[in-house]
């Protein structure tokens, strides 16, 4: 893990930019914050599909694709990873999971919800590895897709 994305304490003014943009695609962004802020767990069942999509990567082959997508990009897109760095979710423009196909790429879309840790804040579960920034900037499906395609094929390669 990269600390371009690194959480910073709960509060900061980051970690409250992103909440606001996270918040925003409740259907009741006042009591999502409300609950969010006082759910012991720190953690927030979001809409897909609104402002964004996630790509659910295995671990296995997310953490080169992100190490690929951090030298191509300043800064990609907030990305999740679960307890046990099973499965890491890519933020990617909303309408991408319906357009994406790809051999063991999950996806959430419209209609589907994600857990989503409060930024900033350690969960005993899923967490970020990037940080939303809070202004909107989403992961490339297209540079997510030469990053995966690298990724992969360095997997191959070493074994």
């Amino acid at each position: 893990m990269t600390g371009s994305g690194a959480p910073g304490k709960p509060g900061a003014p980051g970690a409250r930019t992103a909440v606001e943009w996270l918040a925003s695609v409740a259907p009741d962004p006042d009591a999502c914050r409300w609950e969010w802020e006082r759910n012991p767990l720190g953690v927030a069942l979001l809409p897909a599909g609104r402002r964004w999509d996630v790509l659910i990567i295995p671990g296995r082959l997310g953490y080169p694709t992100l190490d690929v997508l951090q030298r191509l990009v300043d800064r990609p897109g907030p990305v999740l990873a679960d307890f046990g760095d099973e499965r890491m979710g890519f933020f990617v423009p909303a309408g991408t999971a319906a357009r994406w196909v790809g051999t063991g790429v999950r996806s959430a879309g419209h209609g589907t919800w994600i857990v989503v840790p409060y930024p900033g804040r350690t969960t005993g579960g899923v967490r970020w590895l990037v940080l939303p920034d809070g202004s909107g900037t989403l992961t490339d499906p297209a540079l997510l897709e030469l990053a995966l395609h690298e990724a992969a094929g360095r997997i191959a390669r070493d074994g």
